[in-house]
């Protein structure tokens, strides 16, 4: 068998190797980011439950808060509605959410025998976990995109991403202003 045959045979080995591995990779990096991205539903889904709970808690005690109330709950069902779309337009919606449950904790403070209250406790106590596994969630899922991104981007994967049609993935950015600022806490 002349060299070049042989030559010829080890790179196209060579290439199987690479092409096939870095496909592989990129399928379970892929994969991990779905799965990051559907334990954030997990944890949305919590939250959704939570939340009328929460409400109905709260609407004994603060029949002239109805406006907080609403907006509490209209913020809910639109991101319950939106369970489908993309991080983008999730982010921006939960913002909204969060937003609305930090008004709806506001206007509590103005009730002491709500805050004593066994049931708003516990369901306040479960509230704050479900945000806390939410950021956690939130994060795993940025870190396995940031992990496929990397891995589509760079040699020598990013010519089998283009060869097979990996696109980057997209990351769940905080858009609402409100957001980025430090939260005021009042013990008063």
């Amino acid at each position: 068998m002349p060299v070049g045959a042989i030559v010829g045979i080890i790179v196209g080995v060579v290439l199987a190797i690479i092409f096939g591995g870095g496909y592989n990779r990129l399928v379970q990096l892929r994969n991990q980011t779905r799965n990051a991205w559907s334990q954030i539903d997990v944890q949305l889904k919590r939250r959704y439950d939570l939340i009328p709970n929460l409400v109905e808690t709260v609407k004994g005690y603060t029949k002239h808060e109805r406006e907080t109330l609403e907006a509490v709950t209209k913020a809910r069902n639109m991101a319950e509605q939106l369970s489908s779309a993309g991080a983008a337009e999730r982010a921006k919606v939960e913002g909204e959410l969060t937003s609305a449950l930090g008004r709806l904790l506001a206007v509590v403070e103005k009730y002491p025998d709500l805050k004593a209250n066994q049931n708003y406790l516990a369901l306040q106590e479960e509230l704050s976990s479900t945000e806390n596994r939410i950021s956690f969630a939130r994060q795993y899922y940025n870190d396995s995109v940031l992990k496929y991104n990397n891995s589509t981007q760079t040699i020598p994967y990013n010519v089998v991403a283009r060869a097979f049609g990996f696109k980057s993935g997209e990351f769940f950015e905080v858009t609402a202003a409100e957001e980025r600022k430090a939260p005021k806490v009042s013990f008063t």
